[in-house]
């Protein structure tokens, strides 16, 4: 009957996004990991990933990411007739102290220069120091992913660790997958939401931070996604909170709930622990706890 269960087991997904940076949203993922009994919990801001600083998981696998090719350039071939550096249109290419010099982390792996080098001096090589992890912490499995500095298709990578996700979710009969979306309404966002039980929005009371929340529900409900709404650090502007909570009612928008500010929430990071886990008897921790109850009773 074992395997019958995990076949049908009833997985939630839920995605924890922010129109802006410096939301609080990796705090509310990482509070709601502690709060989710065993969970995966996927680090999808490939680009600023955090979280295994927080929680500290084991290496047990790790995969090797293909983000494009970038060019090289063979000395020994190479005249310096700075033909690449005329077409290169990103500017990757230059002279300096009379040798031609291509910046790796300014090159798109375009071709171009490759293709019309006279001497065929320039090659392509993969980008492959993007990385995919995945381990054990404290609360269950974890995957994240890590793209370095300069490389692209963020997007691919985060579907990437969200399948792996699925598979540590079924191959362990873990029920709830915690992802932590990168911010703002990019391809990265899309593929860290597309299928998701719940989208949550972590916003905060400021005008950019509204604008932006406005951005990311239009993406939302063009998924048809159920999305849920909360205000961080709400008492810092409590006129400008109300508008956020007024727009929400509005568009018919689920209200999670807002959380006001506290330096504590910053000493439990500092720790390398949850705002739970480090006093779960704060104010602030009751209205996580309050808030992830109401998300996943609906």
């Amino acid at each position: 009957m074992k395997p019958c269960s995990i076949q049908f087991m009833k997985k939630m997904e839920t995605s924890i996004i922010s129109g802006k940076g410096g939301t609080g949203k990796s705090s509310i993922s990482a509070a709601f990991a502690t709060l989710g009994g065993r969970v995966v919990l996927a680090d999808c801001d490939v680009d600023a990933a955090n979280l295994h600083i927080l929680f500290d998981p084991s290496h047990e696998e790790e995969e090797i990411y293909i983000a494009g090719q970038k060019a090289v350039i063979d000395y020994s071939l190479c005249i310096n007739c700075r033909l690449c550096i005329e077409y290169c249109r990103f500017d990757a290419i230059s002279l300096n102290k009379g040798k031609t010099t291509i910046n790796e982390i300014s090159c798109d792996g375009c071709k171009l220069c490759y293709r019309i080098c006279p001497e065929k001096a320039i090659s392509m090589i993969e980008n492959n120091k993007s990385r995919m992890y995945s381990g054990t912490f404290r609360n269950g499995k974890m995957v994240y992913g890590r793209l370095a500095p300069g490389e692209e298709n963020s997007g691919k990578l985060v579907n990437i660790v969200r399948e792996k996700a699925r598979q540590i979710s079924k191959a362990h009969n873990i029920e709830n997958i915690i992802i932590d979306g990168p911010p703002g309404i990019g391809c990265a966002v899309i593929s860290s939401i597309t299928g998701t039980n719940n989208v949550v929005i972590v916003t905060e009371p400021t005008i950019s931070g509204l604008h932006d929340l406005m951005r990311t529900i239009e993406i939302t409900s063009m998924f048809n996604l159920k999305t849920w709404v909360i205000i961080n650090k709400y008492d810092l502007n409590t006129e400008l909170s109300d508008k956020i909570e007024s727009y929400c009612s509005e568009r018919e928008i689920n209200f999670a709930g807002k959380l006001g500010f506290d330096a504590i929430v910053v000493e439990a990071m500092v720790k390398c622990k949850s705002i739970i886990e480090y006093f779960p008897g704060s104010q602030v921790s009751k209205e996580i706890t309050k808030i992830w109850n109401s998300i996943n009773s609906k």
